[in-house]
């Protein structure tokens, strides 16, 4: 029987990066393609140390493993804060077993292939096993990519304190307050099969192939104790957690997030997406919650739409993004008064909102045709809170009934996770919880 993943990581360090252009492997020993590290540029085979090395720092070129990583340890999770990746592929996961101490070997096994990925190395052993005859730990496809800033976040839905009644893992009792059943809003087309899950697992990256290969070998270590219920990718952040970069646009062609908070406004994380260890459980501590919505864009009906009309909807100008009633510039002070009451901006600003904020971190999705001829596209709204229950459902009840831009919009699927704090020293995502 093989060692268990998380025991297998501690004994492995070769990185993706340092496997690439690896070719056969032998009683001989390792043949290194062009551009691999035992083999040099005439032909002459590098001694076994020289590989060794190689492999150990990522590969040759110099750069070392380490570029492009995101740390995976601290109080908070990383891909929250984070200033926002390129793309995204998350999955939803409902647990199959009703067996805790499984839940606990699945969450540790999936924490030490999570740090592993996210510093640029395979899982396990790797891609390449030394005896050829077992399947590989890792699935390979990310052999030679650097670590993208890969990050990996995961979120705990209510299914894991308790499903049709039952208290499956004894947590019934640890389940926080906050963590609801998120009420059905106005204009909802929910589909049950994009709904919800157990657990949900964000990973971002700057290259697709590498947060697809994470989610894959994830689910991959997960089989027998949990099963994929759904998955997006995402494309083009239409959020920012840096604001000295360019605002992103979205699907509709807007600057989007122009108001977000920004991964370096610590007190406002701590005001509004941080959970204080006082709101209990004490599990939480450090944590969030995360609400995840499938938003379908019209987007044939709206670029149809005149410019102005365009504008009044969202409230900002399309070219800059300054906001309407006199704005120039993206970030000159948003008068909600001189705004046209039913324009998104109006409804979504703090200022309407009793100062609410919330950190959003969406991206778009274009997920082919729709069946009648149209783009199944749109919005993969991502949004982290302190509290859903006064920060989002009165948010979104507002824009349900009376933003103009509902009327391009059908909301899909949707989710609440309660967001675990982050991980230090051997520790594991929900230890606090499963082992408190």
């Amino acid at each position: 029987m093989r060692r268990p993943f998380a025991a297998r990581d501690r004994a492995s360090s070769v990185s993706r990066r340092g496997l690439f252009g690896l070719g056969a492997v032998s009683a001989a020993g390792v043949a290194v393609a062009a551009g691999g590290a035992a083999a040099r540029a005439d032909g002459s085979a590098g001694d076994a140390s020289d590989l060794s090395a190689r492999l150990a720092f990522g590969g040759s070129g110099g750069t070392g493993f380490a570029s492009g990583v995101v740390p995976f340890t601290g109080p908070h999770q990383a891909g929250i804060a984070t200033p926002v990746q390129d793309r995204m592929h998350t999955a939803a996961f409902d647990l199959t077993t009703t067996d805790r101490v499984a839940v606990i070997r699945l969450l540790k096994d999936w924490t030490a292939a999570a740090a592993r990925m996210t510093a640029g190395h395979g899982v396990g052993e790797g891609p390449i096993p030394i005896v050829a005859a077992s399947p590989p730990d890792d699935t390979g496809e990310a052999i030679g990519l650097p670590a993208s800033r890969l990050t990996l976040t995961v979120g705990f839905g209510p299914g894991l304190f308790e499903k049709d009644g039952a208290d499956r893992f004894g947590l019934r009792a640890q389940r926080p307050a906050a963590l609801i059943d998120l009420p059905h809003f106005a204009g909802d087309s929910l589909d049950p099969a994009r709904c919800g899950g157990d657990l949900v697992v964000q990973a971002c990256a700057d290259d697709p192939q590498v947060a697809v290969h994470a989610i894959r070998n994830l689910a991959r270590i997960g089989f027998g104790t949990v099963s994929v219920r759904w998955s997006q990718l995402g494309f083009g952040k239409t959020s920012s957690t840096t604001p000295a970069e360019q605002t992103p646009r979205n699907l509709f062609g807007f600057k989007d997030g122009t108001e977000n908070i920004a991964g370096t406004e610590h007190d406002l994380l701590d005001r509004h997406v941080w959970v204080s260890g006082a709101e209990g459980p004490a599990w939480l501590a450090g944590g969030t919650f995360v609400v995840m919505r499938r938003i379908a864009m019209r987007i044939e009906t709206w670029d149809r739409s005149p410019l102005t009309e365009q504008e009044l909807i969202v409230g900002r100008t399309k070219g800059e993004g300054a906001p309407l009633g006199g704005g120039v510039a993206e970030r000159d002070k948003v008068d909600v008064a001189k705004l046209p009451a039913d324009s998104h901006v109006a409804l979504v600003h703090p200022d309407a909102n009793g100062g609410h904020r919330i950190l959003r971190r969406g991206y778009s999705f274009v997920d082919g045709s729709d069946g009648l001829g149209r783009l199944d596209a749109g919005l993969f709204f991502v949004a982290f809170v302190r509290d859903p229950r006064t920060q989002y459902v009165p948010l979104q009840s507002k824009i349900a009934r009376n933003d103009a831009m509902s009327e391009y919009l059908v909301h899909t699927g949707s989710g609440l996770w309660a967001v675990p704090p982050g991980v230090t020293g051997d520790g594991y995502w929900g230890q606090a919880l499963l082992e408190g």
